[in-house]
C-alpha cells in the first residue's frame, strides 16, 4: 500500500469538513414537493430541500409586512410534522391567518426576539434541535458567515429552516441581493385574487419568484395562495377553470395538465 493511499481518506474527511463548513452537503437530502408539477420540476429532487436553509421575502410593500410571505412559509411548515419554531421581533403575527393556510396554533411555539442577534442565535438552536418539523425566523440582516451556520445546523439536525427576510425600510430590502448559503431564495408577491363569475373575493393569488436555487433553475409562477393544508395550486383563468371537468376540482395536479392540452 502506498503513501498516497494512506493519505486519501485523510484528505477526503478534510474536503467534507470544508464541504459542511460552506454549507454544502454530498448527502442525498429528501424533500418536501409543493404539488404543483412546475414548480417542482425546478427543484433538485422534486421538492424544497428538508435539512436544509432556504430564504423568502415579500415583493413591494409585502417586504416591510411579510403578509403573503408568511403564509407562504406557513404554508410549507404546515406540510412539514413536528412542532414549528416561530421567532419574531414585532408581535404582529396573526395566528388565524396562520391557521388559514393550515398551521394550528397548538403546532406552534412563538418566541419574540429583542434583535437580529437574539433571532439568529434562536434560529440556531432551534435547528440543532432536531425535534422540530421547521424553524421559521423573521430576520432583516443574514450574513454569509450567519447563514453557513444555520446551513450547518440545518443540515446536521434535518430540520427545515425558512428565514423570512423583513425590514423597516424599503431601502433596506436591498440586502436581499447578498449571497447566503440558503439552498433557495424565493420572492412573494401580491397579485389580484382570482375573479369570479358572480361577486365576491376570490382566492388570493401570488406571483413566486425563485430567485435562487443551487443546482436548480430560477424561475416564476402565478399562484393561487395555499389552502387550508398549505397547498399551492397554479392559477387558471376563470374561462378555463368553468370548463374543467368536475372530477378534477380538487386535483391541483390533474388539473393543471388538463388545461395544458385545453390550451394546446
Amino acid at each position: 500500500m502506498t503513501a498516497e493511499t494512506h493519505k486519501k481518506p485523510g484528505l477526503e474527511t478534510l474536503r467534507a469538513a470544508i464541504s459542511r463548513l460552506e454549507g454544502h452537503s454530498d448527502r442525498r437530502r429528501t424533500v418536501l414537493p409543493f404539488g404543483v408539477r412546475e414548480i417542482d420540476a425546478r427543484l433538485p429532487g422534486g421538492g424544497l430541500a428538508l435539512g436544509a436553509l432556504h430564504e423568502v421575502a415579500g415583493g413591494g410593500n409585502d417586504a416591510l409586512h411579510s403578509a403573503a410571505a408568511g403564509q407562504f412559509c406557513a404554508g410549507i411548515a404546515a406540510r412539514t410534522r413536528g412542532k414549528v419554531l416561530w421567532i419574531v421581533t414585532r408581535q404582529d403575527v396573526f395566528a388565524p391567518s396562520l391557521k388559514q393556510v393550515g398551521l394550528s396554533a397548538r403546532r406552534t411555539i412563538f418566541v419574540e426576539a429583542s434583535s437580529d442577534v437574539d433571532v439568529l442565535a434562536c434560529f440556531e438552536e432551534g435547528l440543532r434541535h432536531g425535534g422540530l418539523g421547521a424553524v421559521v425566523a423573521e430576520v432583516a440582516r443574514l450574513s454569509m458567515t450567519a447563514s453557513r451556520r444555520l446551513q450547518l445546523a440545518a443540515e446536521t439536525s434535518g430540520s427545515l429552516g425558512i428565514a423570512i427576510r423583513r425590514w423597516r425600510r424599503q431601502t433596506d430590502a436591498a440586502d436581499f441581493g447578498q449571497p447566503t448559503a440558503s439552498v433557495t431564495r424565493w420572492r412573494v408577491s401580491v397579485l389580484p385574487s382570482v375573479p369570479l363569475p358572480v361577486p365576491g373575493v376570490g382566492r388570493p393569488r401570488w406571483l413566486l419568484e425563485l430567485i435562487r436555487a443551487r443546482a436548480g433553475e430560477c424561475a416564476d409562477f402565478e399562484v393561487e395562495a395555499c389552502d387550508a393544508k398549505g397547498r399551492l395550486a397554479p392559477y387558471i383563468p376563470v374561462a378555463d377553470r368553468l370548463a374543467l371537468p368536475a372530477a378534477l376540482a380538487d386535483r391541483p395536479d390533474q388539473e393543471a395538465a388538463w388545461t395544458r392540452r385545453a390550451r394546446a
